[in-house]
C-alpha cells in the first residue's frame, strides 16, 4: 500500500519565493523544498491495482495548460488556532476545471468524492502543538502581500507518498501533459 495524491508542482523560481516564507514562528516544522506542490486531490492508500486504474483514469484527462500565481498567506484551520500556515493561489478558473476533471475521473474509478471544499494551497508549515498565534499574526501581517509573478503550468502529477521517521518522501508515479492551446489554434 501506497499514499497517493495528485498535484501540480511548483517552478523553481515560484520554489525559491516560497523557501523565504520559511522562517519566524517558533514550533513551525517549515516544509521541504522538495514538498511545494499544489494538491488538486488527495487519494489516500491504494495498492498496485488501483494505483495502475488511476494511471489510466489520469491519462484520459485533456485539459489546456494554463498559468498560476501565488497570492497570500493563510493558516488552517481557520478558527481556532494554527495547524498549517499556507501561501494562497490566485483565483484561477482553468485550474478549478483540471481539479474538477481529476476529482470525475477518480469518481468514475469508485473512489468517494472529497466533500471539503477545493481550497488552493501551499503548505509551508505544520504545527504539531497549537501554534504561537502573536507568532502567527506577525508573520501574516509580514507576508499579506506576498505574491508570485505567474508561471506555466503545463502539466500535473500523480505522486506516492511514503512517510519516514524524519519526513514523508514524495515520488512522482506518472506525468500527464496539459495540451497547448497555441498549438490547436494554430
Amino acid at each position: 500500500m501506497q499514499r497517493l495524491f495528485v498535484a501540480i508542482d511548483m517552478p523553481p523560481a515560484v520554489t525559491q519565493g516560497l523557501t523565504g516564507l520559511c522562517q519566524g514562528v517558533s514550533g513551525a516544522k517549515w516544509a521541504d523544498v522538495s514538498h511545494f506542490h499544489l494538491t488538486l486531490r488527495f487519494i489516500g492508500d491504494a495498492d498496485d491495482g488501483l494505483l495502475r486504474d488511476l494511471e489510466f483514469a489520469l491519462a484520459e484527462i485533456e485539459a489546456p495548460a494554463f498559468d498560476l500565481a501565488l497570492k497570500g498567506v493563510g493558516y488552517f484551520p481557520p478558527r481556532g488556532p494554527a495547524k498549517i500556515l499556507w501561501a494562497g493561489i490566485e483565483a484561477n478558473p482553468m485550474l478549478n476545471r483540471l481539479r474538477d476533471q481529476v476529482a470525475a475521473g477518480l469518481t468514475a474509478l469508485g473512489l468517494a468524492p472529497e466533500h471539503r471544499k477545493f481550497a488552493p494551497h501551499i503548505t509551508l508549515a505544520r504545527f504539531k502543538r497549537a501554534a504561537p498565534a502573536v507568532q502567527v499574526a506577525e508573520f501574516l501581517g509580514h507576508h499579506a502581500l506576498f505574491q508570485s509573478a505567474p508561471f506555466p503550468v503545463t502539466e500535473f502529477h500523480l505522486y506516492s507518498s511514503r512517510l519516514r521517521p524524519d519526513g514523508a518522501l514524495h515520488r512522482i508515479e506518472a506525468s500527464y501533459p496539459l495540451f497547448d492551446m497555441a498549438e490547436i489554434n494554430a
